[in-house]
């Protein structure tokens, strides 16, 4: 029987990306989805949500309604998850990201905001809702940074590299390299 893709069989390799070409894997994936599903967790237990993001760097960042059950859980307790992938086709296609961070509520008046907020593109669901653009939304921005992500792509196995990465903030940095790791 003919094999599409040889190299996904047998075990998979366990050499480690260097954080910076990581990074950019990270970075590329970031870039090319626009949906996650934000993991949090509350008094009613866990809550997945899918959620519409914009990115600066590693920071992942959205609005909601202020009394949403997403955002009355990150009052209660800010660490999140957050899971980005691209759409599958195959084994070979598999690519996606956890996000483990906590998540920030900043208002327009809070002095981070100024930093995220040009990175955050309303403008398109504005025109999308024929709302103007010389209104735009007031609701809070959620920032979550990453603290540690957990990267899958089943293609590094063809260039003999683990499909299942670990980025943690500041390697890259540090000139260090993460060892192998799971989600969770």
């Amino acid at each position: 029987m003919a094999v599409t893709n040889p190299w996904l069989s047998g075990p998979a390799p366990k050499q480690r990306l260097d954080p910076e070409r990581l990074g950019e894997r990270i970075l590329n994936l970031l870039s090319s989805q626009n949906m996650c599903v934000l993991a949090t967790s509350g008094p009613d237990g866990p809550l997945a949500t899918p959620v519409r993001y914009y990115h600066l760097d590693f920071a992942l960042m959205f609005t909601a309604s202020a009394v949403s059950p997403k955002m009355r859980n990150i009052a209660a307790d800010p660490r999140v998850s957050i899971g980005v992938f691209a759409p599958l086709v195959g084994q070979a296609s598999s690519r996606g990201a956890q996000v483990f961070g906590r998540a920030r509520v900043l208002a327009r008046e809070d002095a981070e905001f100024a930093h995220y907020w040009p990175a955050f593109r309303w403008q398109s669901d504005h025109v999308e809702r024929s709302l103007s653009l010389d209104d735009p939304p007031g609701g809070p921005l959620v920032v979550v940074e990453a603290e540690r992500i957990v990267y899958t792509e089943h293609w590094l196995r063809r260039e003999g590299f683990a499909p299942r990465q670990v980025w943690k903030r500041g390697a890259a940095e540090a000139g260090e390299t993460v060892s192998a790791g799971h989600g969770g």
